[in-house]
């Protein structure tokens, strides 16, 4: 039997490789916002002195907007009255505490980050967090233990991101495409969004489980701070209520919302 023919030694010989899958898939803007995150929370390296000054200019006290204190002066003056409606997103009392915030951002921040782009999506962020602090901020209007954590903006991520998540081809439904088509697509009116079953089963979860850590007033590490479910709740009803104001995506008719939202559960059964 004659051998299988072997090309010529001088001839090269062409190896396709495999494709190569990316090392990180996360789009740039929520990439860039956890390393922020992680870069700020190399604060508690320092002297604890000047960890707790960075506390105290950077973190929210309700009690520092009092018009009734005279000669109580807090860290960081007028200026601090300001920026920290921001700036205590930003920080975190400890690692396990970063952690679990970026865990929950990651799917619904990725989604919203490649709808909105890197502009849209740290001032969404910003004005989310903000609406956390006026919420903390009228309910605990003589609070001084400064309120720092990013959950206030990952909960209005996760408002905005259901706002289109649950509709055909979008990341929570049954017929999905690639990620940046998903992240594309129209979203319900808001009205009609709120209709819908699986939105309203995730927004009863997600309300369930904010007053159940709030009022077991769950610390961190065992600190006296408890869980702030009232910024959480104001960052998602800002995140649910603006979304709309960010969006880039042309908004779906209300004669197409319907079917865009009902065929989605046929085709998955």
């Amino acid at each position: 039997m004659d051998s299988p023919s072997q090309p010529p030694s001088d001839q090269p010989v062409v190896v396709e490789e495999a494709p190569r899958e990316p090392v990180l898939t996360l789009p740039l803007p929520l990439t860039a916002y956890i390393i922020l995150l992680a870069v700020i929370h190399l604060r508690v390296l320092l002297p604890p002195e000047l960890e707790n000054w960075t506390i105290d200019v950077f973190g929210f006290i309700p009690k520092r907007y009092d018009s009734s204190l005279i000669n109580l002066q807090f860290e960081g003056g007028a200026g601090a009255k300001i920026w920290t409606f921001v700036t205590y997103s930003l920080l975190h009392a400890n690692l396990t505490h970063l952690a679990f915030n970026v865990l929950w951002l990651l799917p619904f921040g990725s989604a919203l980050a490649r709808r909105f782009g890197a502009l849209r999506f740290f001032v969404f962020l910003a004005v989310t967090a903000a609406a956390g602090a006026l919420a903390h901020l009228v309910t605990h209007e003589h609070a001084v233990v400064p309120m720092i954590g990013a959950s206030a903006s990952v909960s209005g991520a996760m408002a905005a991101a259901i706002r289109f998540a649950f509709v055909r081809g979008s990341f929570l439904s049954f017929s999905r495409s690639d990620a940046d088509t998903a992240a594309k697509v129209p979203a319900l009116p808001l009205f009609q969004a709120l209709r819908d079953r699986r939105i309203l089963g995730f927004l009863t979860v997600w309300f369930v489980m904010n007053i159940i850590f709030g009022v077991g007033a769950i610390g961190v590490e065992g600190d006296s701070a408890g869980v702030a479910w009232e910024a959480h709740i104001g960052g998602f009803f800002a995140g649910l209520l603006l979304f709309a104001l960010f969006d880039p995506v042309p908004r779906v008719r209300n004669d197409d919302a319907a079917d865009a939202s009902s065929q989605d559960i046929s085709n998955g059964i």
